[in-house]
């Protein structure tokens, strides 16, 4: 196996390799894997030291748990970390009326939000079950924020996963069956509100600390590296502009990217060529700098994403690229850089 850098997520024992490995695409995000190549994906990966793995029930609708959990069962438990999600139960459904979004080429299953204490330990079986691993280390409370469910309908699903959820993972971890709790979501606004109404370790915060979205450093950043919170962050690459850059058809957030995000993104590529840097590799490696964050995660289909990834990792980039960021208003003043 290689080696990757490991941080310490927040007050936890854990260690987590800074570059995680996002199971999302194992779940045929946007198109088919090969199950083949999903075992070659997470087999290189694993060889190639990445020692922190990512799923959740939503992604392919149980898909990623089980291609994941298959791909793992060789490599010995202590040499990597787990993590999965709760808040979704899959229902079996009629195969003609499965709708999985952005997800194709789905089992009959239909995911149903639950985020109550009795559905949140069943869905910890039964993603143990798929994944057939005896353990899960870190649980995640999946999607409670706006983003997910609307401003009118986010309110009361806020309330059944601190009423039912927290409560269930909190005994989990009191028990010792997990090593930490967290929530996983698109928003910083709700993961700043959950930590000052709960005990989380951690937070998998997606797409909204990246070279596009830098809000999060205002607040809830600080907030974190104050506590001592473990923070990782999801979607460096915005579900997919930053590494293809403004491409036709490049995605943002998972939709088609908005002008304004295409022209911002033109304006750091310019920036990245000037310095010699891929976008993807500024991208990549931009989160890391920040003292809460502890692991970014990357979605990877293959084991050629794998390889390409770890390059962006360790691709060096000169201090003069974050100074031009910050002198052009592309990232925020006081956002961590080697440059200050």
């Amino acid at each position: 196996m290689g080696s990757l850098a490991s941080r310490r997520l927040g007050r936890t024992g854990l260690l987590l390799t800074e570059l995680g490995f996002g199971g999302a695409p194992l779940g045929n995000l946007f198109t088919p894997v090969l199950e083949a190549a999903a075992r070659r994906a997470v087999t290189a990966a694993v060889e190639a030291g990445v020692g922190y793995f990512d799923t959740a029930p939503l992604y392919g609708h149980g898909l990623s748990e089980s291609r994941l959990g298959e791909a793992l069962r060789a490599t010995p438990r202590e040499a990597f970390v787990l993590s999965t999600k709760v808040g979704r139960r899959l229902e079996p459904c009629d195969p003609r009326t499965v709708d999985g979004g952005a997800y194709v080429d789905l089992p009959p299953f239909r995911p149903v939000f639950d985020y109550s204490y009795d559905g949140v330990l069943r869905s910890v079986a039964t993603s143990l079950a798929r994944l057939g691993l005896e353990r899960i280390d870190i649980l995640f409370i999946h999607d409670i924020d706006v983003f997910t469910h609307g401003a009118a309908l986010q309110p009361e699903r806020y309330r059944e996963a601190l009423a039912g959820a927290y409560p269930a993972l909190d005994r989990l971890r009191r028990e010792g069956t997990v090593r930490a709790i967290g929530v996983g979501v698109n928003e910083w606004q709700v993961c700043l509100r959950c930590a000052e109404d709960a005990d989380f370790d951690c937070f998998l915060l997606a797409g909204r600390y990246s070279l596009l979205d830098q809000r999060a450093l205002d607040m809830f950043l600080p907030l974190c590296a104050r506590r001592g919170i473990g923070v990782i962050i999801g979607g460096p690459f915005n579900s997919g502009i930053l590494a293809t850059g403004a491409v036709p058809g490049a995605t943002y957030d998972y939709r088609p990217a908005p002008a304004e995000i295409r022209a911002r993104t033109r304006a750091l590529e310019r920036i990245c060529r000037a310095h010699g840097t891929p976008l993807g590799a500024a991208a990549l490696q931009f989160p890391l700098f920040h003292p809460a964050v502890a692991a970014v995660i990357a979605g990877m289909r293959s084991a050629d994403e794998v390889e390409h990834n770890l390059a962006l990792l360790h691709h060096p980039i000169p201090g003069g690229l974050w100074r031009d960021l910050k002198a052009e208003g592309l990232v925020h003043p006081g956002a961590p850089t080697p440059a200050g």
